[in-house]
């Protein structure tokens, strides 16, 4: 009996101590070789590859709710550590969240450009209107005609570009978030 008790143990041990480490770091993703961080499918070494999607989603989840401040736990085993390629790793995991961090803020500014831009419009077609409007010498049906085509592009124009500034797509925004958290985030390697 005591033996069965003393196997158990033993096998409870690397879980218990993955455990512990679980919960002091804020977030631990067991791995386990380096290849579960990268595509199966991109063979080139790790400072060039593609990251894995399941790890990438795998990440998004557990950052979603986190503060600013990541700190991004890999627990390994033992038998596979290789300093020489977690620090080419954390390298390659940091370049690839500040060029996506650095691309999606791009594209979300642009975005707001285009906003503004639109509510401009959308002002100057109601103002050219309203000056249309004013001309001398215009019939009554000429004037509805002006305003019939150049009222509903004014103000729909506008609250598109309203629209856009105030309401942000929220996938691109739940993206920057994550891209700059982990683009700062502290990378460390644990072994169990």
């Amino acid at each position: 009996m005591e033996a069965a008790e003393e196997a158990g143990q033993k096998a409870r041990a690397p879980y218990e101590e993955v455990k512990s480490v679980l919960e002091k770091s804020e977030i631990s993703l067991v791995l386990d070789t380096y290849d579960d961080i990268f595509s199966d499918f991109d063979p080139r070494p790790y400072g060039e590859r593609a990251l894995s999607v399941d790890f990438l989603d795998e990440a998004k989840r557990a950052v979603r709710f986190k503060g600013e401040e990541i700190e991004l736990r890999f627990l390994i085993p033992k038998a596979v550590r290789n300093a020489r390629h977690e620090e080419v790793i954390k390298q390659r995991l940091r370049a690839h969240f500040k060029r996506h961090y650095r691309l999606i803020k791009a594209e979300r500014d642009a975005y707001k450009k285009q906003a503004v831009l639109l509510v401009v419009l959308g002002i100057v077609i109601g103002l050219v209107g309203v000056g249309l409007i004013s001309l001398p010498g215009l019939s009554v049906s000429e004037i509805a005609a002006i305003g019939i085509v150049l009222s509903p592009a004014s103000w729909y124009t506008i609250w598109t570009g309203f629209d856009h500034l105030l309401y942000p797509k929220v996938e691109k925004v739940l993206d920057e978030d994550f891209n700059k958290k982990m683009s700062m985030a502290h990378i460390a390697f644990i072994p169990y």
